[in-house]
């Protein structure tokens, strides 16, 4: 006896001719990332504490903030160039500002800034609690960026030099296009919503490019199979085929990544909701861009050379 699962996206007898839209999905993905790279400019992306440099405050005060009472005191103690905002509930408030100027004693002056805006806080409104304070220099935060964008670039290389060991350089070639379009469409993405791109940010994008990675490989092993196993079928058809038969698969993994990143986008909080919400981006981009660009890209690259190597090695 066989034992099928309750529940299917498609049926298991559905073809659905998807190299049909293969030039519609690979100009609309085309267009995003083009936009996407303009939005990195212009805006362009909203550096967290991590890249930018400066303190960063949490503190919870009892009862309802009072802003104006916050900057009255804040002022007082010469810390007038504070960016005060709520976040979470009424009486959650952060306190941001830059560092102070680059010279010997710029560590101790930071430090002494950091407790001003704490004494001041709880001047302000007594009772408050202080939950969080940061400091980064400038010097730090470059080299955190660069560190950042180094990781990137090193995991693009890596991932390139796996698919094309496990499989040929059409399908390393083709994975590695697709998900320098995802990223960019990521950043795109970040740029709209004005998430603060920080280290946390770069944690979600590699998580993100090694989940559509591991989508991709789940089919490119189907094609893989049916090209031994289909010796006259054209590529057009067979890459149809594969997509069909990983379907169910690749619809449901990501199904179920989706709802596992979902309540912590809605409850996460400031700390976890920009981190989930770009994972769920990045799902719902990597699931769609393993059957609209991926497979178009191997077609486009490999229609001769790997449909008529792969029959002569038979």
């Amino acid at each position: 006896m066989i034992l099928r699962p309750l529940f299917r996206f498609v049926r298991d007898d559905k073809h659905i001719p998807f190299m049909r839209g293969r030039y519609v999905g690979l100009a609309t993905s085309a267009i995003l990332s083009a936009i996407s790279v303009v939005l990195f400019f212009v805006p362009g992306l909203k550096l967290g504490l991590d890249f930018r440099g400066g303190i960063v405050v949490e503190a919870q005060t009892q009862g309802p903030a009072n802003f104006d009472r916050l900057r009255q005191v804040l002022a007082a103690h010469n810390v007038s160039a504070a960016g005060l905002q709520r976040f979470g509930g009424d009486n959650d408030v952060l306190i941001q500002l830059d560092t102070p100027p680059a010279g010997p004693h710029q560590d101790a002056d930071t430090q002494k800034l950091v407790d001003t805006v704490r004494n001041a806080v709880v001047e302000a409104q007594p009772g408050t609690q202080v939950l969080r304070a940061d400091a980064v220099g400038a010097s730090v935060s470059s080299e955190l960026f660069r560190n950042g964008l180094l990781a990137l670039g090193l995991s693009l290389a890596m991932i390139l030099v796996y698919i094309w060991i496990r499989f040929e350089w059409e399908f390393a070639l083709s994975a590695v296009i697709t998900l320098v379009l995802d990223l960019t469409k990521t950043i795109g993405f970040l740029a709209i919503t004005r998430f603060q791109f920080d280290l946390v940010m770069v944690a979600a994008i590699l998580t993100i490019l090694g989940y559509s990675t591991n989508d991709k490989v789940v089919v490119y092993d189907r094609v893989r199979e049916n090209l031994r196993k289909y010796r006259t079928m054209p590529l057009r058809e067979l890459l149809d085929l594969s997509i069909n038969e990983t379907l169910n698969r690749t619809l449901g993994t990501s199904m179920t990544v989706f709802l596992a990143a979902l309540p912590l986008a809605i409850f996460g909080g400031q700390s976890l909701s920009g981190f989930a919400t770009v994972m769920l981006f990045g799902i719902v981009v990597g699931t769609s861009s393993s059957i609209f660009i991926a497979a178009p890209l191997l077609l486009l690259m490999g229609e001769k050379r790997l449909r008529r190597s792969k029959v002569a090695n038979g």
